[in-house]
């Protein structure tokens, strides 16, 4: 089955026309005898819009229950049981209610398209998921209904309905799109002009990227090479010189002379690598061209011009800007050029400017051979070979006659092994050297430099361009053995500085001294100032020698911006050196920005700790301390009244109202002051071995009458902890599960030992706590659920589980099987007591 096709009509905003046109086409089918039923169209009350609705087949939506309300959404199934030939499906980026056949409704329509059903839809540009950030910046509204870009570019037709940002405002205003209660508030907030304005830009740029995707299509798959000029497109080409911030400047003055002009500037590069540009100026390039709106891309070609063609036409291109070439004038002898090649080759539909600048004629030097990395042992013995080998060589042969051609053979060989040796300039020598020797003592008339046979002259010439063509071949295979081994050494180095950015390890000391180490300096600083007129200072450092105060100082320094420098001392490096070093410094950088950052996050995190820990505090001290105060003082003052005569009963009931208030401010009071010692680090445990005979029952004493089952075995062995901490922890937690426990179900606390561990549980059958809580109940001014302010203020389980890890322990909470709370409190166990008959456990209610 084919698959259908879809249509999108796309608009700027709300209220341009969208649904209209939509349904417009869909008349326009039926009356052409095309089978076209709605599948889901909103009117929003608009009357135009629901005019367009008369005459045309809609399907039943189906209708959902969602949180007590009755939606209505796009019924896919019966959309696919009519099977029409086309669907109107309004609101492409729609989400579905819950417990539809889909989440969205572009996925309902893909359904559609896949049953082979064509389909006409609508969306807004702010509704692209790209787009997102954008449209927010410019709005300040999250559009939370996306649709991703991909879908809406698989459509096989968009069309773009526009409206000006006026006539929509008027639109609004007449009340075509919005109720007119609501036509004052979006024409001063959404419907703003700016806005507008800004979002109609979005989508025409969006249009018209895609068009310029399908003409690539399209003349990719016709294979049109032939330049089709539909808008301005001009690339610079650049050699690495200064001249090229000139071109840059230049193509960007004559972009802007045509509508929707786009700058491409392109560096071509040899394939060998062998000679390049500067990295520096590339960079500076590169930053200028995308300031000035355009593209930077590097290429590989061998051949200059045809490769600056090809990228030309591949981008389909309308100009190319050059410049004036540097060459003097006695190098034309090498060629015409770049620019006269390609202006000779770039046919009618291209147009090529030769741009002058203050570079013209000042000589660029061809790309020469540097020397060979053979190492000056190699090059000495080459050197020694070359000059001194064929006056050995020559006085060898004046003793042995083997004719001319033998002895060119000879000397040919003698040649070919300084080439190896030595590299280019040995041989070279020792072809000229040999050359001399050949003529002058075996070639006839002998002893003069004169040669009487012309086929001797050949002998000499071949020997002299084999011998140069060997050295060649040489010298260029142990620079490229060079440039691979050197190649191979900065891709390691720039994996690590990745490797290092992906995973945020590296500190900017070590990082300082990994750059020290790699370029062999004696030391590495990076240096920062806050303006061009402030000394700079000194933000890290590694090395030896008297620190470098400014980048002038320094043996090598690399800018990092306007106002950072990376400086090394020890030797100067050499500029291939500085492509590597330049990324060292970039990394310096961010790794600094990086250490900043989390100094100010650690700095927030603490201020806004404390400020939560003093929020908190001033609510607890605000009602949860003031609450027993005012009981206190409201019982003392009823005692000391003469107004009534309290009966015995009434003052006891009084007094125990005080005392209990008492005993809350002391609790209360206590936490808070526990508490504080945990944050500041002044909690110091003596820690001794004790029996929790001793310290759980002691425990218990602030709970009511028969609400703890104590069962801890005599046969454990004692526990390495501060009996008081401990007390405190234990009792804290205990209060916690009386708390939430039910009346009349006693809270079980039970000891066990386990390896080298005790573990205490306390065990409550209440309402229980769910796994993502488990945690947070731990944290200072935390209570959970709907538990009453005079619950308390939350400390008490923070201060057990400080206490439990001051002691080396944990305190941790676990499900009760059958419903209800766990806090287990694990303790370091210490030496098992030795007893001579005791009861196995014993179970005592407390």
């Amino acid at each position: 089955m084919a698959r259908g096709k879809l249509r999108i009509y796309l608009g700027a905003a709300p209220g341009v026309g969208k649904t209209y046109a939509m349904l417009s086409e869909a008349h326009r089918r039926i009356e052409r005898g095309t089978d076209c039923v709605v599948a889901f169209v909103e009117h929003y009350d608009r009357p135009r819009t629901e005019v367009m609705l008369h005459g045309l087949e809609q399907v039943p939506r189906k209708r959902l229950e969602y949180r007590g309300g009755t939606f209505t959404e796009m019924d896919v199934d019966a959309v696919l049981a009519r099977r029409p030939q086309v669907a109107l499906v309004d609101e492409l980026a729609h989400t579905n209610i819950p417990g539809s056949r889909n989440a969205k409704r572009w996925q309902d329509v893909e359904e559609l398209l896949a049953a082979g059903i064509d389909v006409i839809s609508t969306v807004n540009i702010q509704h692209l998921e790209s787009l997102g950030d954008v449209v927010e910046s410019i709005t300040g509204v999250r559009q939370r209904e996306t649709v991703p870009d991909e879908v809406v570019r698989r459509a096989d037709q968009i069309e773009l309905v526009d409206m000006s940002p006026q006539a929509l405002r008027r639109r609004m205003a007449h009340g075509n799109i919005y109720k007119p209660d609501k036509v004052d508030a979006a024409l001063s907030n959404y419907f703003r002009p700016g806005n507008l304005t800004a979002l109609r830009e979005l989508a025409l740029l969006w249009v018209a990227d895609r068009v310029d995707e399908y003409l690539k299509q399209y003349r990719s798959e016709h294979r049109v090479s032939k330049i089709w000029g539909s808008r301005e497109r001009i690339v610079v080409g650049l050699t690495g010189g200064p001249e090229g911030r000139t071109l840059i400047r230049r193509a960007a003055r004559l972009a802007e002379k045509g509508a929707g002009g786009e700058v491409l500037a392109v560096y071509i590069a040899r394939s060998d690598g062998l000679t390049a540009a500067s990295p520096k100026e590339l960079a500076v390039q590169r930053t200028l061209v995308e300031d000035l709106g355009g593209t930077f891309h590097h290429v590989v070609g061998d051949d200059i011009p045809a490769a600056l063609l090809d990228f030309a036409r591949g981008v389909n291109a309308t100009q190319i800007v050059l410049g004036s070439s540097r060459r003097k004038t006695w190098q034309y002898v090498f060629g015409p050029g770049v620019g006269a090649t390609v202006a000779r080759e770039s046919g009618p539909d291209l147009d090529v400017h030769i741009v002058t600048h203050d570079e013209v004629a000042k000589g660029r030097g061809l790309p020469v051979a540097r020397g060979a990395r053979l190492g000056r042992a190699r090059i000495i013995w080459g050197w020694a070979v070359g000059l001194a080998g064929p006056a050995i060589l020559a006085v060898v042969l004046n003793s042995v006659d083997l004719g001319l051609a033998n002895n060119v053979l000879v000397f040919l060989t003698l040649t070919v092994a300084a080439a190896l040796l030595g590299g280019l300039l040995p041989a070279l020598a020792s072809a000229a050297f040999g050359s001399f020797l050949l003529n002058y003592f075996f070639t006839p008339p002998l002893h003069r430099l004169t040669i009487a046979d012309s086929k001797n002259i050949v002998a000499l010439v071949i020997f002299v361009a084999v011998a140069v063509s060997v050295a060649s071949v040489v010298d260029l295979a142990a620079r490229r053995t060079h440039q691979a081994a050197r190649l191979r050494a900065e891709s390691e180095i720039l994996s690590f500085l990745a490797g290092n950015v992906l995973r945020g390890e590296t500190s900017l000391e070590a990082l300082l001294e990994r750059v020290r180490e790699t370029f062999g300096m004696e030391s590495a600083a990076l240096l920062e100032r806050k303006s061009d007129i402030d000394p700079w200072t000194c933000v890290g450092r590694v090395g030896f020698g008297g620190p470098v105060e400014r980048p002038e100082d320094a043996d090598v320094d690399v800018p990092v911006g306007d106002h950072m420098a990376l400086a090394l001392t020890g030797r100067v490096l050499p500029a291939e050196d500085r492509r590597v070093l330049a990324a060292f410094a970039a990394q310096a950088v961010v790794v600094l920005d990086r250490r900043r950052l989390q100094e100010e996050a650690d700095q927030a995190r603490t201020l806004a700790e404390g400020n939560r820990i003093r929020t908190a505090l001033l609510a607890a001290v605000s009602h949860d301390l003031r609450t027993p105060l005012a009981g206190i003082k409201a019982a003392v003052s009823s005692l000391r009244s003469d107004d009534v005569a309290w009966s015995e009963e009434d003052q006891a009931e009084l007094l125990e109202g005080i005392e209990e208030g008492a005993d809350r401010l002391d609790h209360l009071v206590g936490n808070l002051l526990d508490m504080s010692r945990l944050q500041t680090g002044t909690v110091t445990p003596i820690i001794r071995e004790v029996d929790l005979d001793e310290v759980v029952p002691m425990a218990l004493g602030g709970v009511p009458e028969d609400s703890v089952v104590l069962d801890v075995p005599e046969t454990l062995p004692m526990v390495r902890v501060d009996a008081g901490l401990l007390e405190r922890a234990v009792a804290n937690v205990v209060e916690n599960a009386v708390k939430y426990s039910p009346d009349g179900t006693p809270v079980l606390v039970a000891a066990s030992a386990i390896a080298d561990r005790v573990e205490v549980r306390v065990v409550d059958r209440g309402p229980g706590v769910p796994d993502d809580v488990k945690d947070r109940i731990f944290a200072p001014f935390q209570r959970y659920g709907d538990a009453p302010r005079g619950a308390g203020v939350g400390l008490g389980l923070a201060v057990a589980r400080g206490f439990a890890e001051a002691m080396g322990g944990t305190l941790n909470a676990e499900d009760t099987p059958g419903g209800g709370l766990t806090m287990v409190l694990t303790l370091r166990a210490g030496t098992r007591p030795e007893f001579l008959s005791v009861p196995s456990e014993r179970q005592v209610s407390w």
